[in-house]
């Protein structure tokens, strides 16, 4: 069923169009959509990047790598050793090693020289490297994306000799990182609080984040935004760069001492997880890096356009991303047929256009200590099935979707009670417990077939528009046949959705990992939206989305309205606040709307409609995040002509001084006049009056202004309480 050792990614070279150069090229330049990466790679010699990143227009790669001469330093080696692209061991390089293979603990000083070279065109380039007396052979890939500019890189990895190749590590690549860069802006957090923006300033030595949760996790996400000293958020030289896997993962950069710094990234192995016979191969997850002069907004609306273009699915893709109603905070495991419909009602009048039951409708799943596995409708809640839920669902004219966590099982299940042993596991180790699960062995065909037919079952008989994947708890021991298989099981997981698409071509599916612990452009070739987190916090939910947007775009971040208490952090909010704060995502709900108030129903009901009336804008604009003072969180999406733009500025804190600071809007044509409307809240919230919202006529007609008095001069923000979202709309006229 599946390759222990391949993995899947974009081939850069098709066979028609490729140019093969055996005797390899002696310098290529790629080119493509601002970006410029120059390699030298004559046969026979130690390929070397001699730059990667904004395009410098009439440079080639031989007048770059000339300009990157180097010379001896004294008390060191006698020549200078600037390493490879993988910087094995072999090329005596100090810095540290992109390649870690051995045979039994011998011939582990790899030294991998050009074999050949093919490119298709400007922007692609397959470039194959072979050590003879060590027997390897490595195949890696660049691939730059002729609109955005963004680059693919990726390695494989083959055995050439008859004994064993162990790997122990082997980094997607090793890339120069560019000396200009003094900060690091690193993403950590844990569950509730995921995405949180972590800065590095500059140092010497090594910074380094692994993860071995078994899937993209909470505290270690395998992606880094570089800048320079004076780079914002919409100015100066900054880069990003990403790991495109869902299971385990290793970043570093190291400074060197003779001043060079490099970033590797790549999967991280367990030992002898990866072991090649002959003719076998590994191939790397792929890593993406991306590179402006506009700042770390500009990076972001990068990435987000390579994705558009380059990985989600186009049948999904081209619809809208409808608004959710989400049953889990409004009944939790207490499914009740009369009480769901009674939601399904009230969520159709706000406006709903999808309605997910989450988790409890299965087997024997009364709380979350049993029944995982055991994936059929419950008989003893849902008797008739659930047909008469899922046709009032579809009269109402929602969409329906449904719960699953396929990769895991509660020990007190019918299929735990059967098949004991189809759980991953290491020999002599007690499992560790957490929240009462184990993770199946998704490496063994009959445990793939089981999850594929009762999940097609399932989706086939009620039709299924949509379903939430889970995976609830990290995996510390992913051992399979007493070898570690966390790289075969991600891979099996992407083999499982892919087929379920396959057979279900309009299923949407959503990567949910006890909120946002499984966001990789990985995991988004095969599904088509995160659950950022499971904190409905109002607020905490500002600084969630914005560090998530440094990577994704909003249609494919759930962000949801949750109940006035919420249930994680305790803190109150209306439902105004509640609700602009959801508008800037893929908008949801999660929360019991029979507990709602008619009046805040009916708010919430005015949110989802200004959201839809701004979807194209939200989900299509160029996302940019505003430089504001640390109380506000200030966002804004600009449609691709500028012709209008939808602007959120949320003050969620007391500002220090006696009024707020001015809101300067980006993005915009300068030669244009844009006519500035408040389209949400419909009522003044300012403190005292008149402030700037009756001055400019905000809530009415509006007022005309240039492009460049909003980005240049600003706009005075009003003096409101904190938790209050105020959401601009910006029309070009003349």
């Amino acid at each position: 069923m599946h390759d222990t050792h391949t993995s899947h990614g974009h081939s850069p070279v098709s066979d028609s169009d490729s140019v093969e150069n055996p005797e390899g090229f002696a310098f290529i330049t790629l080119r493509a959509g601002g970006t410029l990466v120059a390699i030298e790679a004559a046969k026979g010699t130690r390929p070397f990047i001699a730059y990667c990143g904004p395009d410098l227009p009439g440079s080639a790669a031989e007048e770059l790598a000339l300009l990157s001469t180097r010379q001896h330093a004294p008390g060191g080696a006698a020549q200078h050793l600037r390493g490879s692209l993988m910087n094995e061991l072999g090329t005596g390089s100090s810095a540290p090693s992109g390649f870690v293979g051995h045979r039994s603990g011998k011939m582990w000083a790899t030294d991998l020289r050009v074999a050949s070279s093919a490119r298709d065109g400007e922007c692609s380039l397959i470039l194959t490297c072979e050590d003879a007396h060590a027997g390897v052979r490595t195949v890696h890939k660049f691939e730059l994306d002729e609109v955005t500019g963004v680059l693919t890189t990726g390695t494989r990895v083959e055995n050439l000799q008859t004994s064993p190749l162990s790997l122990e590590w082997c980094a997607s690549l090793t890339l120069p990182f560019d000396d200009r860069f003094e900060r690091i802006l690193g993403f950590s957090g844990r569950w509730s609080s995921e995405f949180q923006i972590e800065p590095i300033d500059k140092f010497s030595g090594s910074y380094v984040r692994e993860n071995k949760a078994g899937r993209t996790s909470h505290d270690c996400f395998p992606g880094l935004f570089a800048g320079a000293a004076h780079t914002s958020e919409n100015s100066g030289f900054a880069a990003g760069f990403h790991l495109a896997w869902s299971g385990n993962s290793k970043l570093r950069v190291d400074r060197l001492p003779d001043g060079r710094a490099i970033l590797q990234m790549g999967e991280m192995l367990f030992p002898a997880e990866i072991d090649l016979a002959q003719g076998e191969a590994y191939t790397t997850p792929d890593m993406v890096a991306c590179w402006s002069k506009d700042g770390f907004s500009g990076v972001s609306q990068k990435l987000h356009r390579y994705l558009e273009g380059n990985v989600f699915d186009k049948r999904i893709e081209a619809r809208p991303r409808k608004v959710h109603y989400n049953t889990w905070e409004a009944v939790y495991f207490d499914h009740s047929e009369a009480r769901l419909l009674d939601l399904a009602e009230k969520a159709a009048e706000v406006g709903a256009e999808r309605f997910v039951l989450d988790d409890g409708w299965f087997g024997g799943r009364r709380n979350d200590q049993t029944g995982l596995g055991d994936w059929w409708v419950s008989p003893d809640v849902y008797p008739d099935g659930l047909h008469t839920l899922v046709n009032r669902v579809r009269e109402l004219g929602m969409e329906f979707g449904i719960w699953f966590e396929p990769e895991m099982v509660n020990p007190d299940s019918d299929l735990f009670r059967k098949h004991p042993d189809w759980v991953l596991h290491a020999d002599g180790v007690e499992p560790i417990e957490s929240r009462h699960q184990l993770t199946l062995d998704l490496t063994r065909q009959e445990v793939f077939d089981y999850l594929y037919e009762k999940i097609d079952a399932v989706v086939s008989e009620y039709g299924v528009d949509y379903i939430k994947w889970d995976m609830n708890r990290d995996t510390q021991y992913p051992g399979s046949n007493g070898r570690g298989a966390m790289h075969r099981q991600t891979h099996a997981v992407y083999a499982l959705i892919a087929k379920l698409r396959a057979a279900h071509p309009q299923l949407e599916i959503e990567s949910c990992s006890s909120g946002g612990a499984r966001a990789d452009y990985g995991v988004l070739r095969h599904t088509d939206r995160i659950w950022t987190s499971d904190n409905n916090d109002a607020r905490h939910r500002h600084q969630i989305m914005r560090g998530a947007s440094h990577f994704f775009p909003l249609s494919v971040l759930g962000n949801h309205i949750g109940p006035r208490h919420c249930h994680i952090t305790h803190r109150i909010f209306s439902m105004e606040f509640r609700a602009a704060s959801a508008i800037f995502g893929h908008m949801g709900m999660e929360l019991d709307l029979a507990e709602e108030t008619p009046e805040d129903r009916a708010v919430l009901a005015r949110a989802i409609a200004l959201h839809k009336t701004y979807r194209d804008l939200i989900h299509g604009g160029d996302f940019y995040r505003l430089e504001a003072a640390d109380y506000l969180n200030a966002v804004g999406c600009v449609a691709q002509d500028k012709s209008e733009a939808l602007f959120s500025c949320a003050q969620l804190d007391l500002q220090p001084t006696t009024l707020p600071a001015r809101l300067r809007f980006v993005g915009l044509d300068s030669a244009k006049r844009y006519r500035v409307k408040l389209v949400w809240p419909d009522r003044d919230k300012s403190v005292s009056s008149p402030s700037i919202i009756d001055a400019a006529d905000l809530l009415e007609s509006g007022t005309r202004f240039t492009g460049t008095a909003l980005m240049e001069h600003g706009m005075q923000f009003p003096l409101v309480m904190p938790d209050t979202c105020l959401i601009y709309h910006l029309q070009a006229e003349g």
